[in-house]
């Protein structure tokens, strides 16, 4: 904190001293100031640097008037260089364009009445906007080009950061996801097997073939197994999310191999299959092979010794999936269930675009119905493999890539603003002058008949009623100097648009010294002035 005081106080003196050269050096007796006028140009630049950073636009009107009240054309050696700093400084600081906007406005009208009330000369406030427009309005421009363009590359690093956090994000939910396929995939293939394996040991454990101590091994087995049944359900448990959707693994053998396997462990298992030719959509044949291992893996653990029928019959738009057992009469297995294989088993189902039915029968049994389509996954908003879609070329862009557009639409438009504004304010003020200098140039007609009233030798005062509102700028090109000693030297045009012979009066202690047509050489062969009468 104290070094970024610090720092600050030091860039102020720095900026105060740079700004506070051109008033001492150009602002001494030596070059027609005063010292007076120094100590107060000095004074009021550290009052200017100690405002620019709250209120940089203050900073810059009080630079703009010290400026108008050394030169009411604002083009002045003490402050030109302060304007141009702070007027960068304001669009820097300044994250809205309309305040600088009014203020700009306010200088141009106070400037037109400043000029109009103390020089008396209208063509002094035309060189007030030129000054004001190139030391002011482009410099200010600038500095709102680099705030925009700060500001891109600060979005641009929010954004890499965003997307650093995103990365991760989606790190962490692909390895929750493979967790979760991991908890399925035992739940279903090594939860079947085992259940398969104490359907065995059970079946060898009631054997009277068998002798005492074979039967007891058997008794172990079975035992061993469902031990190991809770310890995966416990593992299943630790490993699967809540929020994540069921696992679709395809199955490696078709349904007849797995009712086989099933039949070799001792179950009494019927399967019936009614299939069309051609294979069926991946989600639906993976889903018809769980429904079946599921329930029988259900009927194992929970109706030992019960006949179990399986059948698998499709149609033209769906395949229907039934498996009934009825009620157990073998021993208990031992296994207990988690709970959650019938609520993975309908997540799957409906990914697939499926409806699962399971329940009691009245004999005590249990019945497990799954309806899956045909023609590939339902679920809206999901991919085959149970996924929100990725983002596409034709899907909407995100909330980052929108708000990086709109920073790079804002630099932009900052460049052509810095282009494109002074291109412009510099067509238009010309074709202000132009119509400016034509008006003048019409106002600025002598008649021959006035011409003729006047005398040599009359008062200015005597002279100033007959002569026209304006008179031309300056002497028109091509046409001689004045001589030596004439005096004040004024030209009016003899007619409207035509300045190949003008009228000059000249001035001296008040009184008309001498008047004269004269003749622009570039469009006339005569070069000597024609006096008048």
């Amino acid at each position: 904190m104290r070094a970024e005081r610090t720092r600050i106080i030091v860039v102020d003196l720095v900026l105060w001293a740079l700004l506070s050269c051109p008033v001492l050096l150009k602002g001494d007796p030596d070059d027609g100031g005063s010292w007076a006028g120094v100590a107060f140009g000095v004074a009021a630049l550290a009052v200017a640097v100690l405002m620019w950073r709250r209120a940089p636009l203050a900073s810059l009107s009080l630079v703009t008037a010290l400026s108008a009240v050394e030169n009411p054309e604002l083009v002045t050696v003490q402050y030109s260089l302060a304007m141009a700093v702070f007027g960068g400084l304001l669009g820097w600081r300044s994250p809205r364009a309309r305040p600088a906007l009014l203020a700009f406005g306010s200088i141009t009208a106070a400037g037109l009445v400043l000029v109009l009330v103390v020089e008396a000369d209208l063509w002094t406030w035309p060189a007030q906007l030129s000054s004001l427009l190139f030391t002011v309005v482009v410099p200010w421009l600038v500095g709102r080009y680099i705030r925009q363009y700060a500001e891109l590359v600060r979005t641009g690093w929010e954004l890499a950061d965003r997307m650093e956090r995103e990365q991760r994000a989606v790190a962490d939910r692909a390895r929750i996801r493979e967790r979760s396929r991991i908890a399925g995939d035992m739940h279903d293939s090594l939860g079947h097997d085992l259940s398969l394996i104490a359907v065995r040991a059970a079946a060898l454990e009631v054997d009277r073939t068998l002798s005492e101590r074979q039967r007891a091994s058997a008794g172990e087995l079975r035992q061993s197994a469902a031990d190991a049944t809770a310890r995966l359900r416990d593992i299943v448990g630790v490993l699967r999310a809540d929020d994540e959707r069921a696992p679709t693994v395809p199955a490696d053998e078709p349904v007849g191999a797995l009712v086989e396997r099933a039949r070799q462990s001792g179950l009494r298992v019927e399967l019936r299959e009614e299939r069309r030719p051609g294979a069926l959509p991946p989600m639906t044949d993976r889903a018809v092979y769980r429904v079946v291992q599921e329930a029988l893996t259900n009927a194992a653990k929970h109706a030992p010794g019960a006949a179990v029928a399986v059948t698998v019959a499709e149609g033209s738009e769906s395949v229907v999936v039934a498996v009934d057992n009825g009620p157990a009469t073998g021993p208990p297995s031992g296994l207990v269930g988690g709970g959650s294989g019938l609520v993975g088993l309908d997540e799957r189902v409906r990914l697939a675009g499926g409806e699962l039915a399971h329940g009691p029968r009245p004999d005590g049994g249990f019945a497990l119905t799954a309806r899956l389509p045909t023609t590939g996954p339902a679920a809206a908003g999901t991919t085959a493999a149970g996924e929100p879609p990725l983002p596409g070329p034709g899907s909407p862009a995100t909330a980052s890539a929108r708000e990086l557009r709109r920073a790079r639409m804002r630099v932009r438009r900052g460049l052509r603003q810095v282009i494109v504004v002074p291109a412009v304010a510099v067509a238009v003020l010309g074709v202000v002058l132009f119509f400016v200098d034509q008006y003048i140039r019409s106002q600025s007609v002598l008649d021959r008949e006035s011409y003729d009233r006047i005398r040599i030798g009359d008062a200015r005062s005597e002279v100033a009623p007959l002569l026209p509102e304006y008179s031309l700028e300056r002497r028109p090109p091509g046409v001689d100097p004045e001589p030596a000693g004439a005096g004040d030297c004024v030209y009016y045009a003899m007619r409207t648009y035509d300045w190949s012979q003008v009228y000059r009066l000249c001035f001296r202690d008040g009184r008309l010294a001498s008047k004269t047509v004269v003749v622009d050489v570039a469009n006339e062969e005569d070069r000597q002035g024609v006096p008048s009468p």
